[in-house]
């Protein structure tokens, strides 16, 4: 209990979870919410008492710690609440909209023609109503549960519902469910569930295992926040037992002992610090074009070791030209270009091929169709059925290698993707077996490449960051591309289809750069497979096919322009839809996390020798060697007014592993050389004949001494400004003790 407690109250403005609902700050932290977490919490009830216990005391001088607790609040508050009009205003270009269409009245709603010619507006979610009428496309995610009314090859994942990742075609008087997101085709649905009424307002929440972004600091921070919490009260009634009645103490100043020995072990300090930290770096992640989605992202997305990407969007800029058109055999090339311009104008749903397609062929295709077969991840193609003398036939559009085995005709496509190009093939098919199919010519396409892109893949190469480029498209048309742009090894390229689909692949998928022909579940293999080998995993990814990834992943990052469902899977999503951006994002994420473990070595010092104290001298039997106003002077001159610096200097490094041990590395040993020194000054106080008072001055000066060497080690490097930070604190604890010794309880030294 005391544990959930304390748990509740540590300002996770990242996320909260009630029974497997994932929330993000944006969404569940209203200013009552901000103002009630940082106000009433477990260590701010614990010091209100230790403060009232300092009142019955009479020792007013001692409670100056307060004002550090008042502030500390205040400025959690205001830091938290600034962060969310940010993220607020940001957070609606990821907000679900829907495509509603504009109706007369209920008689358009069943003709097929009136509804894909009627007008449709864009609205947020929330506004729709039961009967209303939305479209959904390629990549949109269903935002309500909704009833089909008519499907133009729809196809839906509802990987999010059931854990099943293959498509579900969908034809009228089929459900749709929130949750589950288009792949494939065009469908206007009619909404029959809102808000709270959906199925998967309560099913979906639990079944969108969505992984959460990894934080080793987190985990760490609350097992000693969980450690701590448990031992404050026991030790603190024992430590005022012994104060009272072994020590020869009197009730005022056994309190002010106890107090003394329970607030050097409360972190309330490093759970600010954690939190304000990771808040301030959502902020200035936010000015800069990047929303986060969960808090924890921050730090998976500083360690990561393997970055995954798309070609489209990253080391290209989308967009796609056609250079030029070929017909193969004896196909008329007129005939040709007519079946191209049916293929293209009979789907709804634009992408960057279509774009390029409908810019070079401008004439809308006029042949009556029979059906049509939308372009699938898996199928890599798309194509129209047509009836010609009395026989029905399909003709196919998509990757060459999906549409025939003529190995003469791919050798030949292959010496324009090894160029770099993008070669579409169209095929004529009886009987829909594609592979024995009649080829009727190709269509050479170029990709554009992103004039930052050298400089961005030289970033994270310098800073340690294996890139992977996984796509859909042809592995020597990717790789050639990848080269092009300054990727390093881009020549290490391999059709995924060779990729084993068992453990095989953990071992081979370390050997390639560039992948390409990736369906989604052999894309979330592949991060599986990096992860199966110790990597920090980052995927990017803006397409429904890149969904099951970006869950898998250490932390997803999803472009603004992309898909919904990527959007709402994601952990942070690129407002801008630049990959650039991202180099300002890890070094702004890097800079939180280095921040944070310097902060957290402070404090754990004080936690660490404060309840070795606590037990020691409990054991002992003798008085505590602090009071409360020396702690507030050491913990607010080494730890705190230098933790508030170190949380907001800017800078860059490269993260280690191991945050545990990286902290007490520093921490547990200052810790024990603090409480072996305080223990040898006790046993040495009687045989030497020293005072209390002259005791707590070497007390004070000791536990100064190696509070500030702490310092000094996390200052490592020592720049211009931590140098004077240390130099000003040093001098600011000396001439305390010098002008106030009195108040300080210590010898005037001068």
């Amino acid at each position: 209990m005391l544990y959930n407690i304390v748990s509740n109250s540590v300002h996770q403005a990242a996320y909260e979870t009630y029974e497997g609902k994932i929330e993000t700050m944006e969404s569940i932290r209203s200013k009552k919410q901000i103002f009630f977490t940082h106000i009433f919490t477990y260590f701010n009830l614990l010091n209100l008492i230790l403060a009232l216990l300092i009142i019955i005391s009479g020792q007013y001088k001692n409670m100056l710690f307060m004002g550090v607790v008042i502030s500390n609040t205040v400025i959690g508050i205001y830091q938290e609440l600034k962060v969310k009009k940010l993220i607020d205003a940001l957070s609606v270009v990821t907000a679900l909209k829907a495509h509603k269409l504009k109706l007369k009245d209920n008689s358009d709603k069943i003709n097929l023609n009136k509804l894909r010619t009627s007008p449709t507006e864009e609205i947020p979610i929330e506004e729709l109503e039961l009967e209303d009428i939305i479209r959904l496309s390629t990549g949109d995610q269903v935002p309500v549960d909704c009833e089909v009314i008519a499907s133009m090859n729809f196809e839906a994942n509802e990987s999010l519902l059931t854990g099943e990742s293959v498509p579900i075609k969908k034809k009228a008087g089929d459900m749709l469910y929130s949750g589950s997101s288009a792949v494939a085709g065009t469908v206007y649905a009619k909404v029959i569930h809102t808000g709270e009424e959906n199925y998967a307002s309560t099913i979906v929440q639990k079944a969108r295992t969505k992984r959460r972004a990894t934080s080793e600091m987190q985990i760490t921070i609350k097992k000693i926040i969980k450690y701590v919490s448990f031992a404050i009260i026991p030790v603190g009634l024992l430590l005022f037992y012994i104060q009272r009645y072994h020590a020869g103490n009197n009730i005022s100043d056994s309190l002010v002992s106890t107090v003394a020995g329970v607030l050097g072990m409360i972190p309330e300090g490093l759970v600010l610090l954690t939190s304000i930290s990771f808040i301030l770096g959502v902020g200035r992640l936010a000015k800069k074009k990047a929303l986060v989605q969960e808090m924890e992202a921050i730090e998976a997305l500083a360690r990561v070791e393997v970055l995954c990407l798309d070609k489209t969007g990253t080391i290209t800029n989308g967009e796609l030209t056609v250079e030029e058109i070929h017909t193969l055999g004896d196909e008329n090339e007129n005939h040709f270009v007519e079946a191209l311009e049916n293929i293209i104008y009979a789907f709804e749903e634009t992408n960057a091929t279509s774009r390029a397609l409908r810019n070079h062929f401008t004439e809308i295709g006029n042949w009556d169709l029979k059906d049509t077969i939308p372009f699938s991840s898996e199928r890599k193609h798309m194509g129209i059925e047509v009836e010609e003398n009395g026989k029905v036939v399909h003709y196919l559009l998509g990757a060459p290698e999906y549409l025939t085995k003529d190995s003469s005709l791919l050798n030949s496509i292959g010496s324009y993707e090894d160029m770099g190009f993008r070669v579409l093939l169209m095929v004529k098919s009886d009987y829909l077996r594609v592979y024995e199919s009649t080829p009727l010519g190709i269509i050479i396409m170029s990709d554009v490449i992103k004039e930052d892109a050298p400089e961005t893949f030289a970033f994270f190469e310098k800073n340690g960051v294996e890139l992977k480029v996984i796509s859909g498209d042809n592995p020597r048309t990717v790789s050639m591309i990848a080269k092009k742009a300054g990727l390093k090894n881009a020549d290490k390229y391999i059709d995924a289809r060779e990729l084993p689909d068992d453990e095989k692949i953990n071992e081979e998928a370390l050997n390639y750069t560039v992948f390409g022909r990736v369906s989604p579940e052999k894309k979330r293999l592949i991060i599986k497979a990096f992860e199966k080998n110790e990597k920090v995993t980052g995927m990017i990814g803006d397409g429904v096919n890149d969904v099951l990834a970006l869950k898998d992943a250490d932390c997803g990052i999803a472009m603004a322009a992309g898909s919904d469902a990527a959007k709402q899977t994601a952990h942070i999503v690129l407002i801008d839809s630049n990959f650039s951006s991202l180099k300002d994002v890890v070094s702004e994420g890097r800079t939180v996390i280095s921040n944070i473990s310097r902060v957290s070595a402070l404090y754990l010092t004080k936690t660490i020798y404060s309840l070795l104290l606590c037990v020691i001298f409990i054991i002992l039997r003798k008085n505590y060697p602090f009071i409360p106003i020396q702690l507030s002077l050491i913990g607010g001159l080494a730890i705190g007014v230098p933790s508030f610096l170190l949380a907001f200097e800017h800078h860059e490094e490269v993260i280690a592993k191991g945050f545990k041990k990286q902290v007490l590395s520093i921490s547990l040993p200052a810790a024990i050389l603090m409480t072996v020194l305080l223990v040898v000054a006790a046993f040495l106080k009687a045989p030497l004949g020293i005072g209390s008072t002259l005791a707590s001055t070497i007390n004070l000066i000791i536990g100064a001494a190696v509070s500030f060497m702490v310092l000094i080690r996390v200052c490592r490097p020592m720049t211009r400004l931590r140098f004077i930070m240390c130099i000003v604190l040093i001098s600011l604890f000396v001439i305390s003790i010098l002008i106030a010794p009195k108040f300080f309880g210590i010898i005037a030294l001068f």
